[in-house]
């Protein structure tokens, strides 16, 4: 059951942040781009089984078992790309608004909507 849970919840971001980052405007895209890194990180830290209710450290003379523990490396992986995300996010965010200064508007293509 927890398999399906986090097998949608990859699903439903993906899906969303596809979505927004089809949108004509610059901060849906910023937005979409997030939400595919948080899918991303999610299955990553899934294909690295976390355990539940496991001990985190080997008992002192006793043979360590590797299926019984996580693996450390997804979660670093992750770790370090919710940093650098967060960094992309903060440095898309002021070219955002040094574009719209510039240009005038938040359009990806740098043109207004023709309907207004």
């Amino acid at each position: 059951m927890n398999e399906i849970i986090v097998a949608l919840a990859i699903g439903v971001l993906t899906a969303s942040g596809t979505w927004l980052l089809l949108r004509p405007r610059t901060f849906q895209v910023i937005i979409g781009l997030s939400l595919l890194s948080y899918a991303v990180n999610l299955f990553i830290v899934a294909m690295g089984r976390l355990k539940v209710d496991a001990a985190p450290i080997v008992v002192a003379g006793a043979v360590p078992d590797p299926a019984a523990f996580s693996d450390p490396l997804p979660q670093a992986l992750v770790l370090t790309a919710i940093v650098i995300g967060f960094a992309m996010t903060a440095l898309l965010l002021v070219v955002l608004l040094a574009a719209r200064g510039l240009t005038g508007t938040d359009h990806v293509d740098g043109q207004k909507d023709e309907a207004r």
